[in-house]
């Protein structure tokens, strides 16, 4: 069993370190105050192949494999946790399309996705539907051979800012199998959008759209009518693991502050880490937060063995997130009254990581999926 990263790899991950030090970190507070994306920022990401990680070299991507995408994501959200919603987004939509697409839809979209030129947004959750995503009430109303969309989405990641987006609609009955899947072009007078005042990662314009009669053809389903909900679901299976890398990038970069305080920062008459009291929480930091970076790898190099990566991928989801708001908070703590300060970065870092506890899947609805594989259906919740 192989713990390394390839020599390329490793190469890889150097660059993106030296970049997210240089070009994104000095943005991450300054974006959080004026809450929004700035808008040569998915050129910058493309600029460096992030936003065209998962796309095929034939679309001018990067066609690069998870755990090479996991690795990018854990290292910019060290430097910029906000910006990693780019690399996150695009990736997703990258697998759904490529999961259902027809070569005409591909061809369409993903070679904007990779330029950074389309900013893609992910529109599932509505008003009265998060967790129960199976029950979306949105409609595609039958429209000649295409559909009219209507109803509302909100709790979009990028929505401000994004051109296009994987968008599922009711097509059908009741439940799952009623639910397609659609690739929408948002910059239309059919979409109407509403900032959320958020309490963290401000600048990923997370907002509400409404859509009142958005037309979309058959050219535009992922997959047949019906497949909508199982194609998002595998999506999810495979970029929660990337979610926590993202959640651990930042806990590690506090991790990294609080282990430099602690050389330099003296108290009675020595530097603090010298006391048992402060450094053995760090010790238990560094220790949990190695654990949960090898099950996210676990789950990406699975997925790229063509193995299910549900099981780690949502133990992943759930426990990585809230650890690392643990690790941030203690790393506040290790700087005292100095941590509490708006100049130190934990505290953006904690407001910014707990949304990844509710998003994408909230603790319960990953520890549901895995129940049911560790103890099967009928006799799981």
């Amino acid at each position: 069993m192989d713990f390394t990263f390839s020599p390329e790899q490793e190469d890889f991950r150097r660059e993106l370190r030296g970049f997210g030090e240089k070009v994104l970190a000095p943005h991450y507070r300054p974006d959080d105050l004026t809450g929004e994306m700035r808008p040569e920022l998915p050129l910058v990401m493309a600029g460096m192949g992030l936003t065209g990680l998962r796309v095929p070299e034939r679309f001018g991507g990067q066609q690069a494999d998870a755990v090479t995408t996991g690795l990018a994501a854990h290292e910019i959200s060290r430097s910029d946790f906000n910006a990693c919603y780019l690399l996150l987004n695009s990736a997703l939509v990258s697998d759904i399309l490529l999961a259902g697409g027809s070569e005409a839809l591909l061809a369409r979209w993903l070679p904007s996705i990779a330029t950074g030129e389309t900013v893609p947004a992910v529109m599932l959750t509505e008003p009265g539907y998060g967790s129960d995503a199976a029950h979306l009430e949105l409609r595609a109303i039958p429209d000649g051979d295409g559909w009219r969309l209507v109803g509302e989405k909100t709790s979009i990641s990028l929505g401000m800012a994004a051109q296009a987006g994987t968008l599922f609609a009711r097509t059908g009955g009741p439940g799952a199998r009623g639910v397609s899947a659609f690739m929408v072009d948002l910059d239309a007078e059919y979409v109407q959008r509403t900032a959320l005042d958020d309490l963290g990662s401000r600048s990923i314009g997370r907002a509400s759209l409404y859509f009142d009669g958005l037309p979309v053809s058959r050219a535009d389903l992922i997959g047949d009518e019906g497949e909508g909900f199982v194609r998002v679901m595998a999506g999810f299976d495979y970029s929660r693991a990337v979610i926590g890398l993202m959640c651990l990038g930042a806990a590690s970069a506090a991790l990294d502050d609080a282990l430099d305080y602690a050389r330099t920062r003296e108290s009675f008459g020595k530097p603090i880490g010298t006391f048992q009291g402060l450094a053995f929480p760090l010790v238990e930091c560094a220790t949990h937060l190695r654990a949960a970076t090898h099950l996210c790898y676990e789950a990406l190099a699975l997925k790229d063995a063509g193995l299910d990566p549900a099981v780690p991928a949502n133990m992943a989801k759930w426990w990585a997130p809230k650890l690392s708001t643990e690790i941030i908070h203690q790393a506040l703590l290790t700087f005292g009254h100095a941590g509490y300060s708006t100049d130190n970065p934990q505290g953006q870092r904690l407001r910014d990581v707990i949304g990844l506890e509710i998003g994408d899947g909230t603790a319960q609805i990953a520890k549901l999926v895995v129940a049911r594989h560790l103890l099967g259906r009928d006799f799981a919740p």
